[in-house]
């Protein structure tokens, strides 16, 4: 993430809980970083296939690869979002007979913050034209501030998540401009804190 303050924070401590109980006996394979844990996994080949679609499918995607300056391209980025969105609730549709692996969770991480995005948003405008003070010390006359912020969190998510959907694919990440990648450290203050961090992202 590019020095900017999260203006809240992402909530997955309900899959890292369940992720800990799938994959504690799994010790070989890949490695996989995620937030406060990490894992080996032996991908299926179902799970590689899959993974490969995902990471050429995001990888062109408007939203990751430029940046949303203006109020057009809000609209943009927001239906670029709702695009990724129903692309990875049809590659869970695929996964179903692998809801236990590495792939399936990493796409219900990804998943799952971009709701929480879309449910930050809608709070924005909600409440533009109100006295509410929204989490981070934002009020709504500046709503643009901590939409431009929470975009930049959650693209930093998704590139770190999609990094390690390539990981199972066996693939690089084509396309993405160098301007708009991100390291493989995640902000670890973006994220809600497990009440056990069993690993270390």
């Amino acid at each position: 993430m590019r020095d900017v303050k999260p203006p809240f924070k992402f909530d997955l401590r309900d899959l890292l809980a369940r992720a800990r109980q799938k994959i504690n006996d799994r010790v070989s394979g890949v490695s996989i970083k995620i937030p406060f844990l990490t894992f080996s996994v032996q991908p299926e080949a179902t799970e590689t296939r899959v993974a490969k679609e995902i990471v050429i499918r995001l990888a062109n995607r408007r939203v990751l690869n430029t940046f949303e300056c203006c109020d057009a391209c809000i609209d943009k980025a927001l239906g670029s979002l709702h695009e990724i969105r129903s692309l990875l609730v049809d590659k869970q549709v695929e996964l179903s007979n692998f809801a236990n692996g590495p792939l399936y969770l990493i796409v219900e991480l990804m998943l799952e913050a971009i709701r929480q995005f879309f449910t930050f948003e809608e709070r924005l405008r909600n409440h533009r034209d109100s006295v509410f003070e929204l989490p981070g010390h934002f009020r709504p006359s500046d709503s643009r501030e901590p939409y431009f912020a929470a975009l930049e969190m959650l693209r930093a998510h998704l590139h770190r998540c999609l990094f390690h959907v390539s990981i199972i694919a066996g693939t690089d990440i084509p396309k993405i401009a160098d301007h708009m990648q991100y390291d493989q450290a995640w902000q670890l203050e973006a994220y809600e804190k497990p009440a056990i961090d069993d690993g270390k992202a």
